[in-house]
C-alpha cells in the first residue's frame, strides 16, 4: 500500500513543480520600453505610443520643498493620461529635475521636513493628475553636476531617506524610478544601491553623453560595449551594477535621440578619439538630411562598440549619434542580459514613420 501510494506521489510532485514554473514564467513582465517626453503635446498622437509601456513627462521642479509642474504644462499631461484611454496598459510618469534644473535638490533632501513636504507634495500631484508614478532625475547626488549646484558626499545617504519617504507617501502601486548618470563616478558615488533598490522599480541607466559638452576628445556618447579607447558605455555602467548586486530585473539602459557634432576635429582615424570643441547638437529626426554622404559626410561605425559616427573633413566635424542599427543592437542587448528594459530621450526627436522607436519595438518584441 505504501509503495502504491509513493509510486504516484512523484508524478503528482512533479506536475505540481511545472505548474508552479509555468505559473512563475507568465509572471514575468516584458522588458520595457520607455520614452521621455518633452514637448507641448500636439504630436502625441502621432508617436507610436502602442509600442511604449511607459511615457514619462519632463520636467517638474523644486519650489520651495514641493515639485512643481508648470500652468502650461498640465494640460500636455492631460493629454498623455488620455492617451490610456486607447492604451490600458500604459503608464505615465512625471518627471523631477533634469540637466540645469535640480539647483535646490541637495539642500531640500538634505532635512527630514524636505523630504517630508517633497513626498507629500508628489502624492497630491500624482492625485491630481491621475499619473501613475515618479521619476527623479537628479543630476547628480554627490557629484558635479551644473556649475553652482550644491553637490555634497551626504547626498548619497539622503536619497535613500528620499525614496523610503516617497514610496510611503505614495504607496506601493505607484511607481518610482530614477536616473543615474552612465559613468562609475555617478554610479558608485551616489546611491545606496542595497537600500534604495527595494524601495524602486527602476534604475534608468543614462548611457548617453559619455563624451559631452564639456568633453574636449570625441568619442561615442551611446556606446553600448567599451573599446580600449572609452571604457564608458551601457555594458560598462551594467557590470558596475552587477558588482553591487543591483538587480538586473530593475536595470534599464538608454538610448539617445539626437546627435553630438563636434568641430576643429584632426582627419586622424576619421576624427574618431581626436582632441575637438564640442558644438551642438541635432535632432535624430534631422540626421538624414544633414548628415548625408551628399554634403560630404563619410558615415562610419565602429563595430566593437556598436556605434556609428561620421566625419566631414572638409569642415573638420564630427558627430556621434544613435541609429537604427545600434537601438536594435541594445534592445536585443537587453533581452539577453535579462535586464528591465530600455529607455531613450526623448519621443519627440524621433522621425514619425520607421524612427528609433520602431526599430526599438521590433527588436526588443520579435519572436
Amino acid at each position: 500500500m505504501h509503495l502504491r501510494s509513493s509510486a504516484f506521489a512523484l508524478p503528482l510532485f512533479l506536475l505540481s513543480s511545472l505548474a508552479l514554473a509555468q505559473t512563475a514564467a507568465s509572471t514575468i513582465e516584458p522588458p520595457a520600453l520607455i520614452g521621455y517626453y518633452s514637448g507641448d503635446g500636439h504630436d502625441l498622437e502621432s508617436r507610436r505610443i502602442d509600442q511604449l509601456t511607459h511615457v514619462i513627462w519632463c520636467f517638474g521642479h523644486l519650489e520651495g520643498d514641493s515639485m512643481v509642474v508648470p500652468p502650461s504644462q498640465e494640460k500636455v499631461i492631460r493629454k498623455m493620461v488620455g492617451l490610456k484611454r486607447q492604451h490600458p496598459s500604459l503608464k505615465i510618469l512625471l518627471s523631477l529635475g533634469g540637466w540645469g534644473n535640480c539647483p535646490t535638490c541637495s539642500e531640500v533632501f538634505s532635512r527630514d521636513e524636505g523630504r517630508r513636504r517633497f513626498a507629500e507634495s508628489v502624492r497630491k500631484l500624482l492625485k491630481r493628475t491621475w499619473t501613475d508614478g515618479i521619476d527623479l532625475d537628479w543630476e547628480y547626488p554627490a557629484v558635479q553636476g551644473p556649475q553652482g549646484h550644491r553637490f555634497a558626499p551626504e547626498d548619497r545617504r539622503n536619497f535613500t531617506l528620499l525614496v523610503q519617504e516617497l514610496r510611503d507617501a505614495v504607496g506601493p502601486k505607484a511607481e518610482i524610478s530614477f536616473a543615474v548618470g552612465g559613468t562609475d563616478e555617478c554610479i558608485l558615488k551616489g546611491f545606496e544601491w542595497d537600500s534604495v533598490m527595494v524601495q524602486v522599480d527602476r534604475v534608468h541607466v543614462m548611457s548617453y553623453d559619455l563624451v559631452h559638452g564639456f568633453s574636449t576628445r570625441t568619442g561615442h556618447h551611446t556606446a553600448l560595449f567599451p573599446v580600449k579607447e572609452q571604457s564608458l558605455s551601457a555594458d560598462r555602467a551594467v557590470e558596475v551594477l552587477d558588482s553591487l548586486h543591483v538587480p538586473r530585473s530593475k536595470v534599464v539602459i538608454g538610448a539617445a535621440f539626437y546627435a553630438r557634432f563636434w568641430k576643429d576635429v584632426a582627419a586622424k582615424d576619421n576624427g574618431l578619439f581626436q582632441p575637438g570643441v564640442f558644438s551642438h547638437t541635432r535632432t535624430i529626426s534631422a540626421m538624414d538630411t544633414v548628415v548625408t554622404e551628399a554634403k560630404g559626410w563619410r558615415l562610419l561605425r565602429d563595430d566593437k562598440a556598436q556605434s556609428p559616427y561620421a566625419y566631414r573633413s572638409a569642415s573638420k566635424e564630427f558627430v556621434t549619434y544613435d541609429d537604427a542599427q545600434s537601438v536594435a543592437a541594445k534592445a536585443r542587448y537587453v533581452r539577453t542580459q535579462g535586464l528591465g528594459g530600455i529607455m531613450f530621450w526623448q519621443l519627440a526627436d524621433d522621425k514619425r514613420k520607421d524612427g528609433l522607436l520602431q526599430a526599438i519595438h521590433d527588436a526588443l518584441r520579435s519572436p
